[in-house]
């Protein structure tokens, strides 16, 4: 095996490492019709024909390129060996693993060799740029590694799964469990609970202290209230294209729907004084280490956030989580926000889709995942190998047994056509509600204002 650097046209600026095997080369010319080699003979949705026996291991052959821009990725595919292992059940497959600097750049690449039929064989995507690459992916629905993705089926366009995740992402609550207890209070299942007890832990704590936030967060950097502003009209409607849904529509900020309702209910939250005294003065880093030292009691972060309060609290013991409660009523669903992200797709420019089907199915197989799944932070998304969470995360999967995930999908572009011609940022629009004179009634009245305008001079159906 020898490495060589590839020279790939179309590229801003790519840097590509490439490993190559000693195989045969062949050319496949099937395109979107592909399936997986393993398929059972006489479907003929396939890339056999009819009747036919699927290719062994040993007929496979070609070459496939790999398009990553993770570093992580790159660097444990270089120390463990992807290659060279695959290459043992598939000796005449060729990998070359191209390496692009980074996501923006990934992404302008991707975007040239679509239109000059040049995408790799495997590519990944994020959930909001499926539907952007949907005419160039090949339907992954029959694989194996859909069959055992938790959320792969969740992001399928018009009934196609055209990526498999490799990680899922959870948000949380952080919360300290001896300041609810001597406070009197439990963790809230509902929104109205939710609300009361932030309230309750303000009027307990606040009165003896007056810098305690019954809630942290810092809205000085705005993007610290995602998990509300972000995430909280996709769990009102128990839709994960909210965002898409919302391209479609002329009016998606009117009284009634769930943007609006969402909205209303972060206003009365934010309003209601469990932010602490100064919620705009402070960043997340500052309101991170104030909760980390119990001047707060709560804090909505993802998985990643559960090292920063690490890294501050002297002691952990009585850190424990609970997914956000969106919900009106205990009848209603619990829904929670999950995340896929990498999604591995095969493209149809790909000149031996049998040999890249091949390639997914070994990814997410015994032979490479559960190696690779342990050595990055994120949450497993393949129901056969699970991974277990940190003890304070899997508190909330035990405190909501019954929840519902709900697939979040950032918005494709015609969302973010609109949302950049309107100025919509709802992350800035969280923090704006605790600014003198804000009307929220007034300004979701202008938005759906400014969304239709935008809607008729972009052309956007």
């Amino acid at each position: 095996m020898r490495k060589k650097v590839l020279a790939t046209i179309l590229t801003c600026t790519m840097v590509a490492s490439v490993f190559m095997g000693c195989g045969n080369k062949s050319e496949d010319t099937s395109k979107d019709t592909a399936k997986t080699p393993t398929q059972e003979a006489g479907d003929t949705t396939g890339t056999k024909t009819q009747g036919t026996e699927s290719p062994s291991k040993e007929e496979l052959s070609g070459t496939i390129t790999f398009a990553i821009w993770d570093n992580n990725l790159n660097e444990f595919i270089e120390q463990n060996d992807m290659v060279g292992k695959f290459q043992k059940e598939y000796p005449n497959i060729e990998i070359e693993v191209e390496k692009i600097k980074d996501d923006s750049e990934y992404w302008n690449a991707m975007k040239m060799r679509a239109s000059a039929n040049q995408l790799p064989d495997i590519m990944f995507n994020k959930p909001f740029t499926l539907s952007r690459f949907k005419d160039y992916l090949l339907d992954l629905t029959s694989t194996k590694a859909c069959e055992n993705n938790e959320l792969a089926s969740g992001y399928a366009i018009n009934g196609k799964v055209l990526g498999i995740p490799m990680t899922s992402g959870y948000e949380y609550v952080y919360y300290w469990k001896d300041l609810f207890k001597e406070a009197g209070v439990l963790v809230p299942t509902t929104w109205g609970e939710f609300e009361e007890v932030a309230k309750k832990l303000q009027e307990f704590y606040g009165k003896d202290d007056p810098n305690f936030m019954a809630i942290a967060c810092g809205l000085k950097d705005e993007w610290p209230d995602y998990p509300y502003m972000e995430f909280m009209p996709a769990l009102e409607s128990g839709n994960g294209q909210n965002w898409n849904l919302m391209a479609t529509q002329d009016a998606p900020f009117a009284e009634g729907n769930d943007i609006n309702k969402a909205y209303n209910k972060i206003y009365s939250l934010f309003t209601s004084g469990v932010l602490g005294k100064d919620p705009l003065g402070l960043g997340n880093d500052q309101v991170t280490s104030l909760f980390a030292v119990k001047k707060a009691a709560i804090i909505a972060l993802g998985d990643w956030g559960l090292q920063n309060i690490k890294n501050g609290a002297e002691d952990i013991s009585q850190l424990g989580t609970f997914y956000l409660p969106t919900r009106n009523t205990k009848d209603d669903p619990y829904n929670v926000i999950v995340q896929g992200d990498s999604f591995m797709g095969v493209t149809t420019h790909s000149k031996n889709p049998d040999a890249a089907l091949a390639f997914v199915e070994w990814f997410y197989s015994d032979a490479w995942y559960p190696s690779y799944i342990n050595y990055v932070s994120s949450a497993s998304s393949m129901t056969n190998f699970p991974k277990d969470k940190e003890p304070i995360l899997a508190e909330s999967d035990e405190l909501c047994p019954d929840k519902v995930l709900i697939m979040y999908d950032g918005g494709g572009d015609n969302f973010t056509a609109i949302q950049n011609e309107t100025t919509f940022d709802y992350k800035k629009l969280g923090a704006q509600m605790l600014t003198d004179g804000f009307d929220l009634k007034n300004t979701l009245t202008e938005l759906d204002s400014k969304w239709k305008d935008a809607r008729a001079k972009l052309n956007i159906k």
